[in-house]
This record gives C-alpha cells, sequence and structure tokens, in this order.
C-alpha cells in the first residue's frame, strides 16, 4: 500500500475511532476525506490535518458519491475506512408486556440501516472507484477495513439491533473480499472491544461506566486506546496478505449478558 501515494475516505472521521485512523493516516501523507455528519468536530480534525471535510451520510448514496469523487479529485483512492455508526438499545419484549412497550421497530431499522447498509453502501461506491485505478505492486488496487464490534458476537441484552448489525459487517467480510478479489481490492474488519470513545459521554456517570465495563477485560485491565484501533487498522491496510478476516481487538474480553 502507498499510504503517501493514495486518498482515503474514512467515515465517521470527525471524532473517536474513525478520528484517530484519520490522524494516523495523514500522518503518513494519504490524503483524506472525513465523511461524517458532525460538522464542527469534522472541520476541526480537517483543520488539524490536512483532512477535507465533507458532510456525509453514509445511508445516502449521493452524499457517499460525492465523498468518493472528493477522494479520487485529490489522489488515486486506494482506501476506505468505515466507522460511520451509531447505538442504541431496548428490550425485544417491554418489561409491562405490552405491545407499545416493545423493541421499536422504527429505532431497530435505523441502526440496521445506517451501521450495516450505510458501510455497504460505502464499500460498493469507493470500491467502484478503486477499481477504476491502475494497479500497483501484485496487482493490488485497495483495501477496505470496516468496523463491527464484538457484540456482533456476544451481544448484550437490549442489543438486538446493534449486534445484528455488527454481525452483519462480520458476515459480509469474506463475501465481499472474494467479489473484490477480480479488482485487486482487499477487505478486512476490526471487531473492537471496549474502547474508550466519546460514546460514553452519554451516560450520566461516563466514569462509572467505564470502570464497570473493565470488570470483562482480561488484560491489560482497561478499556482500549483509539490510537491502538488505528494501529490496527495501519496494519490491516498495509498487510497485502491480510484479507477476509474479521480481527477482534478487545484485550481478551468477552461479553457479560449485562
Amino acid at each position: 500500500m502507498d499510504f503517501a501515494g493514495s486518498s482515503a475516505l474514512v467515515t465517521g472521521g470527525a471524532s473517536g475511532l474513525g478520528e484517530a485512523v484519520v490522524r494516523a493516516l495523514t500522518a503518513r501523507g494519504t490524503s483524506v476525506v472525513v465523511a461524517d455528519l458532525q460538522d464542527d468536530k469534522g472541520q476541526r480534525v480537517a483543520a488539524d490535518t490536512g483532512a477535507v471535510y465533507l458532510r456525509t451520510d453514509v445511508t445516502d448514496p449521493g452524499q457517499v458519491l460525492a465523498a468518493v469523487d472528493a477522494a479520487v479529485g485529490r489522489a488515486p483512492l486506494r482506501i476506505l475506512v468505515n466507522c460511520a455508526g451509531i447505538g442504541g438499545s431496548a428490550r425485544t419484549v417491554g418489561r409491562d408486556g405490552t405491545y407499545e412497550s416493545a423493541f421499536p421497530i422504527e429505532k431497530f431499522t435505523r441502526i440496521v440501516t445506517v451501521n450495516l447498509v450505510g458501510t455497504f453502501n460505502c464499500v460498493r461506491l469507493a470500491a467502484t472507484a478503486m477499481g477504476r485505478a491502475e494497479p500497483g505492486p501484485g496487482g493490488e488496487r485497495g483495501a477496505i477495513v470496516n468496523t463491527a464490534s464484538v457484540a456482533a458476537f456476544e451481544g448484550q441484552i437490549g442489543q438486538a439491533a446493534y449486534a445484528a448489525s455488527k454481525a452483519g459487517i462480520a458476515g459480509l467480510t469474506l463475501p465481499v473480499a472474494r467479489d473484490l478479489s477480480v479488482l485487486g481490492i482487499r477487505v478486512n474488519t476490526i471487531a473492537p472491544g471496549l474502547i474508550d470513545t466519546p460514546i460514553y459521554d452519554g451516560f450520566p456517570d461516563p466514569a462509572a461506566v467505564k470502570d464497570r465495563l473493565r470488570r470483562d477485560v482480561v488484560f491489560p485491565p482497561r478499556l482500549g486506546d483509539s490510537t491502538e484501533f488505528a494501529s490496527l487498522t495501519v496494519e490491516l491496510l498495509g498487510n497485502g496478505y491480510l484479507n477476509g478476516e474479521v480481527v477482534r481487538l478487545d484485550g481478551g474480553a468477552r461479553l457479560q449478558p449485562k
């Protein structure tokens, strides 16, 4: 992978895992387009790194195509990293047993649409652009890293939608890698565990939540850091023999039911 001579599209690149990836790639000379919906944060990251920020809804084909075209306009697009996603939880059946309190189907649909459909929407369009570029040594034209979660394998109570969406991302890894092999494009997925990102800031007591979550980590006994995610992303992009893999990044954690 020629990091310095390529462009990259990073979805969800305005904060958390995506921001760490943007910083890691720009440090290697890659021209990066940050696709996100957080305007203030996205513009700050772009100003800090020399990247370009574009407001992008990953479920909107037109907006994703605009981001892909922006990346192609900077350098050959050879990298896609999908970090955009949303959370949300609810019990399948409400505590009061009424139909009205069952998991809202609109919420389930929204989580799966953003996380799973949005990821594939970006893959199909970015891979199309990658396939038009001249191949590098060994015939490679690009590499894609998607973001699943350990919840794909050990979803907790209330995570039916989130776990299903992330399991879908894990499940599409090998078939899409096989699809894109004819174009010389590799596809891998990271399934992060408990990473210390702004996702916990919405809780009333973020520190208490993080302290409770640490119980599931084998070693080291802490939450992961976004730079560790970025480091693994760079390895998956740069190692030409890594393909079709789902790699856990979790300190040996196995999530409990709740």
